[in-house]
């Protein structure tokens, strides 16, 4: 394993320009890029500096055997939206990009978090106005108490995500399971076919071997008869020339 992952990181290392295309990443990969970068949405959409966030991202790669530098993870994530945007709208999106659904869940927290965020917002300005002097032991309370929600809801966001992500998944896995199967018994009624076919190959030949001996046979005969035929002619001449 250890081996495996050092030939990987000496694999990217020459090509940090494309991160995407060499080496390939693996629908397993893409997926477990995908919950990551599900868990820390809610960091990203709190600030627009996301180069810790991303260098992260990267670290939680390595812990699940992955090698992949923070630009090849950020790389990834805007070739995933790309794709999903230009499959969005389209019928069969599972087909022309399979994960459609993992990068749906993401971008739709994002404005489920951008509209919460703005209620708050409000709700906050609303409740300044009216109070003339507040002390500041009442502001650091308030202000303590927004971050507690600000946390909340951004921890609810995460769960939310977790479970969309997780519910894909498995459903993404069942629907791998049934392929297999489906694939599995095709194999079986193939070989079952060949197996047939070569019973039928088999049972001609040996028709077909049997036929041979029986002209063999009967060459044979013919040939015994025409020697006594011809013997007996000899005599009969031998007979009548005395």
């Amino acid at each position: 394993l250890h081996h495996h992952h050092h030939h990987q990181q000496l694999q990217y290392s020459g090509d940090q320009s494309t991160g995407e295309r060499f080496p390939q990443w693996s629908s397993q990969e893409t997926r477990d890029f995908l919950m990551i970068r599900a868990e820390h949405e809610p960091d990203f959409m709190k600030t627009k500096h996301n180069k810790l966030l991303w260098e992260l991202i990267s670290s939680r790669m390595k812990e699940k055997g992955y090698f992949r530098t923070p630009d090849q993870c950020k790389c990834k994530w805007k070739n995933l939206v790309t794709r999903f945007k230009g499959c969005d709208g389209l019928e069969g999106q599972q087909v022309q990009f399979p994960f459609y659904n993992e990068v749906q869940a993401i971008l739709g927290s994002r404005i489920m978090w951008s509209e919460s965020s703005t209620k708050k917002k409000l709700s906050s300005s609303s409740s300044s106005s009216d109070e003339d002097t507040p002390s500041n032991s009442i502001r650091q309370r308030k202000k303590k108490k927004k971050k507690t929600q600000a946390q909340q809801s951004s921890n609810e966001v995460a769960a939310m995500i977790k479970d969309t992500m997780e519910g894909l998944m498995k459903q993404q896995m069942q629907m791998e399971m049934q392929w297999m199967k489906a694939l599995e018994e095709r194999r079986a009624m193939e070989m079952e076919w060949r197996k047939k076919m070569e019973d039928l190959e088999r049972e001609r030949a040996a028709m077909e071997r049997t036929w041979r001996e029986k002209e063999e046979q009967r060459r044979i005969r013919e040939e015994a008869r025409a020697e006594r035929r011809d013997a007996l002619i000899t005599i009969l001449l031998n007979n009548l020339a005395r």
